[in-house]
């Protein structure tokens, strides 16, 4: 019975094939163009002076922007949380959160409106597809046997 046992698993070790698997990048079908617009006051803004003030409201405005892509890529997490007591409601918190990395976004323009500034971002998926070729989607091109 041993004997046999082991024929089989030499058997069955002798008939396994090797392979070498080559893969090929594939591209998505249509790249979609992301928008995105971002507004800060600059009155709000913390500073001396009004070009630091300007200078803050700038770079608040592109945050914002920013925000607006990755709501876009990756959505928005809602959560909330209501207290009632005798059948009256007591509290109703909500909350949001964004979380996500952007890359490839331009600044399309950046300009006053009035007492705010105005960010405007765009995001190709054709540049993002591009950068993320490190870690492309595949599919498999060829395989050799030996």
């Amino acid at each position: 019975m041993k004997r046999f046992a082991a024929a089989a698993l030499l058997f069955l070790v002798g008939c396994q094939n090797s392979a070498f698997v080559e893969y090929e990048s594939v591209p998505p079908e249509d790249f979609p163009i992301l928008t995105a617009k971002g507004i800060a006051p600059i009155s709000a803004q913390l500073g001396e002076n009004r070009e630091l003030k300007v200078q803050q409201a700038m770079r608040a405005a592109k945050l914002d922007a920013y925000r607006e892509l990755a709501e876009q890529i990756y959505g928005v997490r809602v959560s909330g949380t209501g207290r009632m007591d005798q059948q009256l409601l007591q509290s109703d918190r909500f909350q949001t959160q964004v979380d996500g990395l952007v890359r490839g976004a331009e600044v399309v323009r950046l300009y006053p409106v009035g007492d705010n500034y105005v960010a405007e971002l765009k995001l190709d998926y054709r540049k993002v597809w591009l950068l993320y070729q490190q870690v492309p989607r595949q599919r498999i091109k060829n395989v050799i046997y030996y």
